[in-house]
């Protein structure tokens, strides 16, 4: 069956359909949703937005205004909204569990990887734990070239020529210590405030370079509102007296919530929070405890007597009671509130059924949440009595910022720092313990190890062990591969998820479009295949996934149909075949065979309407007819939106 319906169409996708999310121009339909009046033809209308503001006047005081300023901040935020155009390419042979697993490990800057997670991931994760570089004056490992930050992550790595590559020394005789570490930290901390849920948290561990910094640039991004905390980790129990001043003793661990949305923190109660708890009076409510019943300040409002039942007449406190009349009466009524047996005094109840978990305390103490020294022991025990990570951080520290998320067994923990991806292993024993299905996304930059240095000689060796390349993100995927071992030998039993997608950052799939101009026919025929030669199905189907908005862990289908693969993911949201040749004669049972397909999933689903994006490789068409007969038979049976490659 051939189609004269000229209202279908199927066009070319090019390169920038396939960068990752615009956040300005979403930004800019969020305001457009909330003030429609201010948008003309042209623009927006900045008076009408003030007059819809109601003509809020800001006092601009230029330099002397209150903030943390810094050269080159512009662009950093600038680079923040700038879409990405790379893409994860899908490594199956170094994952565990492929087909089944949904947590993932991605190996790539971390910059390009927070946008390219951007459009599948925007609002999704509940908690981002990062231990980013301390900023103590060596030379970072992150490049501050943000021009095209795609490019310099693969000159980094080796895939292109590093011809007028330069890498930051940010010693303090550069004059830009604090400069470079800033705008390496700042898109990257704009971008994880996208993916994290209204009630997300982020926490953040630093030493006292970059501390207040930090808090500093967490409070512009995050609003004040959200500081939660700057919890003081006293990482080693050993005092160092070759300090010139103090023993450095303790980090910091930064925490915030992205909004008020956040539930409280609280940690598992344990014997020794609920010892103060009794019933000696034999209260049907159960185990109890006496709370204060004063005001903290000062509150006139608050200074009256309370008349017990015999008419005794109980003085208030100096500073005021803690409630106010009604409240107190209140909570007579309920029992809350209760006299003494002589009625000189009232005695409030806490009662230990009301009490969600514990609050965490602002000082954490290395015999509840691990040192450096036990993290060293646990790496000891995982890579046979060898130690290849510089300053890992203990399992208990990340496994108890975890416990905090109490009402959320099954959500999504971020670390885009991954280093010795403690926070995956943390992430697995946690679900092992209280029979949790939290999901774990983990970002390493592959920063090449030199057996030269001191200190990156045994993992350098290491890595010759194991016949990989010598470099971080192979030894965390090792890490995570041996942690999960250890688990399931220990726990024979265990069925729960203990494997990990790996996926790596690089070009695009779909070329550039970059052409000679001493030879134009020669590169129009080179750009007849618009894919990156070498480039495998599995590689283009996972960008088409990533680029649309689909979890990277999401199961895809395959079919043949018309004697073609065709591969459907997320459940129909994507329908694609990349068969090199579809003839004139394929078109009709390839087009019948993906309708079939889509109505099946609609019915599995239990929806009338599926919105399907369907694709196929521009260069299978041998002509424009096989191609519009193609969109069109789709279109008459309500597939609009097919592509091609």
């Amino acid at each position: 069956m051939t189609s004269n319906n000229q209202g279908a169409n199927m066009k070319q996708v090019e390169l920038q359909d396939g960068a990752s999310a615009d956040i300005v121009q979403e930004n800019v339909q969020h305001l457009k949703e909330l003030f429609p009046d201010a948008f003309t033809e042209n623009g927006v209308n900045f008076d009408t937005l003030r007059q819809l503001l109601g003509d809020l006047k800001v006092l601009d005081e230029g330099e002397e205004k209150y903030g943390l300023n810094w050269h080159g901040k512009k662009q950093a935020r600038q680079i923040a909204l700038t879409p990405s155009l790379g893409t994860l390419l899908p490594c199956p042979e170094e994952s565990v569990d492929w087909d089944t697993t949904q947590n993932l490990f991605i190996e790539g800057d971390n910059l390009e990887v927070l946008k390219l997670l951007q459009k599948s991931y925007a609002n999704k994760v509940k908690l981002i734990y990062i231990d980013p570089p301390y900023n103590t004056g060596n030379e970072f490992v992150y490049p501050d070239k943000f021009q095209d930050n795609l490019d310099t992550y693969l000159k980094y790595t080796g895939q292109i020529g590093d011809e007028g590559l330069k890498f930051t020394s940010n010693t303090e005789t550069g004059g830009r210590k604090h400069t470079n570490w800033l705008n390496m930290m700042y898109p990257r901390l704009k971008l994880a405030k996208q993916l994290l849920r209204n009630d997300g948290f982020i926490f953040i561990s630093i030493d006292d370079n970059e501390e207040a910094n930090l808090v500093s640039v967490c409070k512009e991004i995050f609003g004040e509102e959200n500081y939660l905390a700057n919890i003081a980790w006293k990482h080693t129990q050993q005092s160092k007296n070759d300090e010139p001043y103090f023993s450095r003793n303790k980090n910091s661990i930064i925490v915030f919530r992205k909004s008020d949305a956040a539930e409280q923190l609280r940690l598992p109660r344990t014997e020794e929070d609920n010892k103060n708890y009794s019933n000696s009076d034999n209260d049907p409510r159960g185990m109890w405890r006496s709370g204060d019943v004063r005001s903290p300040s000062f509150r006139q409002t608050l200074r009256f007597k309370i008349t017990t039942p015999s008419g005794k007449v109980i003085e208030p406190p100096e500073n005021g009671w803690r409630w106010t009349q009604d409240a107190i009466n209140e909570k007579i009524e309920t029992g809350e509130i209760v006299f003494s047996p002589d009625e000189t005094k009232i005695i409030r109840k806490i009662y230990l059924e009301n009490q969600e978990g514990r609050t965490p305390e602002n000082v954490w103490l290395g015999d509840r949440y691990g040192t450096t020294r036990g993290a060293n022991t646990q790496i000891k025990q995982i890579f046979d009595g060898k130690v290849p990570f510089d300053t890992p951080k203990p399992v208990e520290l990340i496994q108890n910022i975890i416990n905090l998320i109490h009402n959320d067994k099954e959500c999504m923990v971020m670390d885009f720092f991954a280093g010795s991806a403690t926070s995956a292993e943390s992430v697995l024993r946690t679900n092992i313990q209280d029979n949790g299905s939290r999901k774990f996304i983990m970002v390493q930059l592959p920063e090449t190890l030199d057996e030269t240095k001191k200190e990156q000689k045994e993992a350098a060796e290491f890595c010759n062990e194991l016949s990989v390349p010598q470099n971080i993100s192979e030894l965390a995927k090792e890490r995570i591969r041996r942690a999960s071992k250890k688990i399931k030998e220990k726990n024979p039993d265990y069925d729960g998820d203990l494997g990990f997608k790996v996926f790596k950052l690089a070009s695009s799939n779909i070329k550039v479009w970059n052409p000679d101009r001493t030879d134009l026919e020669g590169s129009l025929l080179d750009h007849k295949e618009h894919l990156v030669e070498g480039r495998s199905e599995q590689d283009i189907l996972y960008e088409l996934l990533l680029k649309r908005g689909v979890d990277l862990t999401t199961p895809i289908e395959t079919r043949e149909i018309a004697g073609k693969n065709v591969y459907s993911i997320g459940f129909g949201k994507i329908i694609t075949c990349l068969d090199d040749l579809i003839a004139a004669n394929d078109v009709e049972p390839l087009a019948s065979g993906i309708i079939a397909w889509q109505k099946d999933l609609k019915d599995t689903l239990g929806v009338k309407v599926l919105e399907t994006h369907v694709f196929f490789k521009d260069s299978a068409f041998r002509d424009d007819v096989a191609k519009t007969n193609m969109a069109a038979i789709l279109s008459q049976n309500g597939i609009d939106h097919v592509r091609s490659l």
